[in-house]
């Protein structure tokens, strides 16, 4: 096959002496023999997404290697030193269970180091949220996790979080990636400054776990406490050095762990997928619930930023919740938290995303608070607490399993989520009812919302060009109806209008842009198409609503909405 000039260019340059023997020697052998992968480890640089830098490891532009990584961190540290130069300046770094997390995470170190910047490194893997806890713990004006969440073995990546706690968010992510751009790959210091690398580990774990304990306990007895059986799985990633500690100290000592998902292992050799949106990523969890007669289960994603759980229903089968229902059940209870505390005065608010249940806005309605709606990622959320600074933040969180409690954390944090989740579990038990049961009377009081998602993943160039083909058809072949209801509205995030179908009139919505579609449907039903950030896939959320008069009505109500959802899938042909 014919190699493009704007590759061979790319490919000259890592063939030069900027790169180690070793570099080299890989691209020629891929030269020879893998010819079409090698387009694809050169055909574009990795950008930041939704959730910082991620993808393959491997040689080139297109991967994360020690070269990628250490432009990254060089444009930072450049970066760093232009806006803070009357500080001392410092960063923390952490890294998860995948493989080579901890070399890279030592070269992003010495890169930082070699720069004149002091660094904290992490003497182990740890959880993506004890990053951001420690970056403000240690007043650091940067930090980095060494993280691809979820993804599978052959991945990983690089979150950049700034001096609030929260990743980086406009405008420090385009001027740092300019620097970035800016930058030829000789100009990365490797020259590292060992004086200036501290290892950090037992102080701020135990910082983190008492701050998540005051932040996410709510006075929940002893009792119900002991009477609650949890069981827990790690999948294979980090949340076992963090949550397991955390639960014992909160009063927690009923709890069954998966010793086969115990031990951190970046090939996740139980699961398909290490993802606890996944079913099958629970399986064994549930298994052992059922040995247990656990009334819960958690489970974790790798860098323990997101939650799965499952509960019992009301004929005592475990059921999986989705991340909106979790995120509901967890909003619901810190807001009747703070009203019975006297807390809420209108000066509150509570964080979600444009392609979460709209019954967060229920939500937040009834109990006199605002809900701050933004675009996918907890950085914008984290955002919101930083640009609303007379406001208190009380919670937050999207549909993607990931929930932040206060604001000690400024990024989703399956830590303090798990332990939020275990008192309201304990909390209705000890009341003689459920979570499953709680979260009917939810929507009994606010409304049945159901979420569905259609995740399709395209891989590669070509499933590049399909994705970018299905959002430019649905943007300029805009449906009109769907399943017999007429689309009343359409919101058009990469270009900021929202447009009334019914009266034509168009709207500038004050939001960053985005390439996000959202269809509003005359019966209140609502789909989003969203390309990934991080991921080949392009996401397609749909919620539909209806009204229950009673629990009574649930399983019937439940049908209604289940078969709007197939119809809604099958007209938009997206299975």
């Amino acid at each position: 096959m014919s190699i493009k000039q704007s590759i061979l260019n790319s490919l000259n340059e890592w063939l030069s002496p900027t790169f180690d023997l070793e570099t080299q020697n890989k691209i020629k052998e891929m030269m020879a023999n893998a010819p079409e992968e090698l387009e694809d480890c050169f055909y574009k640089n990795l950008e930041f997404g939704t959730g910082g830098m991620r993808g393959i490891m491997g040689v080139g532009t297109n991967r994360i290697n020690k070269y990628t990584l250490g432009k990254n961190t060089q444009g930072i540290a450049n970066y760093m030193h232009s806006v803070f130069s009357e500080k001392e300046l410092k960063v923390v770094i952490a890294y998860d269970c995948r493989h080579n997390s901890n070399t890279l995470a030592k070269v992003v170190a010495d890169v930082f180091s070699a720069n004149g910047i002091k660094v904290f490194l992490f003497s182990d893997l740890r959880p993506t949220p004890e990053l951001s806890f420690a970056l403000k713990y240690l007043g650091c004006q940067a930090g980095i996790v060494l993280t691809a969440s979820h993804n599978p073995p052959e991945y990983n990546g690089y979150k950049v979080y700034w001096e609030d706690g929260g990743q980086l968010v406009p405008p420090q992510d385009n001027e740092i990636i300019q620097e970035i751009e800016n930058l030829k790959y000789q100009d990365i210091k490797f020259n590292v400054n060992n004086d200036l690398i501290e290892y950090i580990d037992a102080d701020v774990d135990d910082a983190f776990v008492n701050s998540t304990i005051e932040n996410a306990s709510f006075d929940t007895t002893q009792e119900a406490k002991n009477n609650l059986k949890i069981v827990f799985t790690s999948l294979h990633g980090t949340s076992i050095v963090s949550v397991p500690e955390t639960l014992s100290r909160a009063g927690y000592k009923n709890v069954s762990i998966v010793e086969e998902q115990r031990v951190p292992n970046g090939d996740f050799p139980t699961v398909k997928s290490p993802n606890p949106e996944e079913p099958e990523a629970l399986s064994m969890a549930l298994a052992l619930a059922e040995k247990t007669n656990a009334d819960i289960v958690v489970g974790t994603d790798p860098d323990c930023d997101r939650l799965g759980v499952a509960v019992r229903n009301d004929e005592g089968k475990m059921t999986l919740l989705n991340g909106n229902q979790t995120m509901i059940l967890m909003t619901a209870f810190l807001l009747e938290k703070w009203k019975k505390a006297g807390k809420i005065n209108g000066n509150q608010f509570v964080g979600s995303t444009i392609v979460s249940t709209p019954m967060m806005m229920e939500l937040a309605t009834n109990y006199g608070v605002a809900c701050k709606v933004g675009l996918t990622g907890f950085k914008w959320i984290a955002k919101m607490i930083k640009d609303f600074p007379e406001m208190e933040f009380i919670g937050g969180g999207e549909e993607s399993f990931g929930y932040m409690v206060g604001d000690a954390v400024r990024d989703k944090d399956a830590v303090a989520a798990t332990l939020l989740i275990c008192e309201i579990a304990a909390q209705a038990k000890e009341k003689g009812t459920s979570i499953y049961n709680s979260l009917i009377e939810l929507y009994v009081e606010h409304g049945f919302y159901k979420e569905y998602l259609v995740s399709l993943t395209k891989k590669g160039i070509e499933g590049l060009k399909e994705i970018n083909q299905m959002m430019v058809d649905l943007r300029e072949n805009p449906l009109k109806e769907i399943n017999d209801e007429r689309v009343i509205m359409i919101e058009d995030y990469k270009t900021s209008v929202a447009t009334n179908l019914i009266t034509g009139e168009t709207e500038i919505m004050p939001i960053p842009k985005s390439d996000v579609l959202i269809y509003y449907i005359g019966d209140g039903s609502k789909i989003a198409a969203r390309p990934s950030g991080t991921e080949p896939k392009i996401k397609f959320y749909v919620s539909v609503n209806t009204h229950l008069d009673s629990a009574n009505d649930f399983k019937e109500a439940e049908q209604y909405l289940d078969e709007k959802i197939k119809n809604i899938v099958l007209e938009m042909n997206l299975i």
